[in-house]
């Protein structure tokens, strides 16, 4: 069965970073991709950026990519979000999310069977 855990999440100032990362386990996760969603107060679950375990390919959501880098240690199954720049309306839970079929550029949180309980990210002003 495939667990996800996420991890890294914290109080920082504005300006400050962080790198959240996400545990996999459970399956094989050559053909995976893996996306990051987060979800702000009182809002909708929204993409972040995705990545595919086979290779480099990343997705990222427009207004973030700037910002915002994901990577992977295929290694220790674990797949990471740097988080820079952080601004207050980063301010949300951020999730890690497991697609099997290996589908990168959607913003989709339909096509992710798979979810990670979440971790705060609190950016103060």
């Amino acid at each position: 069965q495939v667990q996800l855990v996420e991890s890294g999440g914290g109080l920082v100032q504005a300006g400050g970073s962080l790198r959240l990362s996400c545990a996999a386990s459970g399956h094989t996760f050559s053909s995976y991709a893996m996306g990051w969603f987060r979800q702000a107060p009182g809002k909708e679950r929204e993409f972040v950026a995705a990545i595919r375990w086979s290779e480099d390919s990343t997705y990222y959501a427009d207004s973030l990519k700037e910002r915002f880098t994901v990577s992977r240690d295929n290694a220790k199954t674990v797949v990471y979000l740097q988080m820079n720049s952080l601004k207050p309306e980063d301010t949300a839970v951020y999730y890690c999310a497991a697609d099997p079929r290996g589908r990168l550029f959607t913003t989709s949180q339909l096509l992710y069977p798979y979810w990670g309980p979440g971790t705060q990210v609190t950016v103060a002003s």
